[in-house]
């Protein structure tokens, strides 16, 4: 009787070793944590509940999951309603609810980046760097915040003002009271003949010059 008992705790022993160190799958679930909590009649463990969206708009999948390590529970407790990725193992074959209401055994945690659940919500994508046009040395210049000019066009050249220029913005100096501009170097025209019916000089009267007596 005695080796009896011992026989059958000693398979006993052994098929609790294969099974807790056994695992039918190993795989990871995203999604939002949702409710975790330490619950038992006898045996307390970690039991939780995290949500799944394959897409916006669908409906949400539950995915329910038991811990063991005391660590991991407090590192799902920091990310309680946010996003993250369960690393677990799978195991069967385990009798009662001494090692969890669920054989989904969460291992590792990892917090993933935040996604919108709501259709049409647009994140704002960063502000692209500026554009630089190349220049004929090779190196690329900044281009203007005003707009960017396309490669080959020249801009217009400045024109330098006429010497002598001193006259009110608008007027171009002029020699012959005609308006014409003087060009460098060039002699200054002859003035226009005095109008008709005018005394010139030639038909200026003399005044009588003073006689000596």
């Amino acid at each position: 009787m005695l080796y009896l008992t011992l026989s059958l705790l000693a398979i006993g022993a052994l098929y609790f070793a294969i099974v807790l160190n056994w695992s039918y799958s190993i795989g990871e679930r995203a999604g939002w944590v949702q409710q975790f909590s330490k619950r038992g009649w006898v045996c307390k463990t970690w039991e939780g509940e995290i949500a799944l969206v394959s897409m916006p708009g669908a409906i949400p999948e539950k995915f329910n999951f038991t811990v063991l390590d005391d660590e991991v529970a407090q590192q799902i407790n920091r990310h309680m309603g946010r996003r993250v990725a369960l690393h677990y193992e799978q195991k069967v074959g385990l009798p009662t609810t001494c090692f969890g209401e669920t054989r989904f055994y969460v291992t590792r945690v990892v917090h993933v980046e935040e996604t919108p659940l709501a259709p049409g919500v647009v994140v704002p994508a960063p502000p692209l760097p500026p554009q630089t046009a190349p220049t004929p040395g090779g190196s690329a210049a900044p281009t203007p915040p005003g707009g960017a000019s396309s490669p080959g066009e020249a801009s217009a050249p400045t024109v330098p003002p006429l010497p002598g220029a001193g006259s009110p913005a608008g007027a171009a100096p002029t020699g012959t009271g005609q308006g014409e501009p003087i060009a460098p170097g060039a002699a200054p025209a002859a003035s226009p003949a005095a109008p008709s019916g005018s005394p010139s000089g030639a038909d200026r009267p003399v005044p009588p010059s003073s006689t000596r007596p």
